[in-house]
């Protein structure tokens, strides 16, 4: 009996994670919104332009376990975003907030000389409340395209770094 109230617990707990994971109820936004071009991640950070080159970013989507996971890159030569979705649910608008753990954003500016000197700006982060969405607005089996805006911050200092007009365009792996 003790077996079976856990197990009905912790299908309980899962249920209440699914249904609050952030996803909201629309459709992504207008495809036509999406700025960067093919094969790249386009950002401002901080009000200065960020373009990933096309041969550092991707996109893919892998299923296991009940669960999907979106997750999207792209690199310039001093810069790095990075955005995961787990319980991907296609396209739509998901939040990225402090009330759930599936949902992640980084900007990070990576010292090939010092790895350990790398800086990384995460979202969400403690007590940050809705710090940014990212919007799927179209998915084929090749490509995925949408737009996206975060707030992060640097655990090591607490500064933050504000990713605003952000569009991806990418190929999925």
């Amino acid at each position: 009996m003790k077996t079976f109230k856990l197990t009905l617990m912790l299908f309980m707990a899962l249920g209440f994670v699914t249904l609050t994971s952030c996803k909201k109820d629309d459709d992504g936004g207008d495809p036509g919104d999406t700025q960067a071009a093919s094969g790249t991640i386009t950002a401002k950070i901080n009000g200065e332009s960020f373009t990933s080159l096309e041969i550092t970013s991707f996109a893919t989507v892998q299923s296991g376990g009940g669960n999907t996971v979106l997750v999207m890159q792209g690199n310039s030569s001093s810069q790095a975003i990075n955005i995961q979705i787990n319980y991907y649910d296609g396209v739509g608008t998901y939040d990225i907030t402090d009330e759930s753990v599936f949902i992640l954003a980084s900007y990070i500016e990576p010292n090939t000389q010092n790895p350990a000197q790398s800086q990384t700006w995460s979202a969400p982060f403690d007590a940050s409340g809705v710090v940014g969405e990212i919007n799927i607005s179209e998915e084929t089996d090749a490509t995925i395209k949408g737009t996206f805006q975060f707030t992060a911050k640097n655990p090591n200092d607490g500064s933050t770094r504000e990713v605003t007009d952000g569009s991806f365009n990418l190929n999925k792996m």
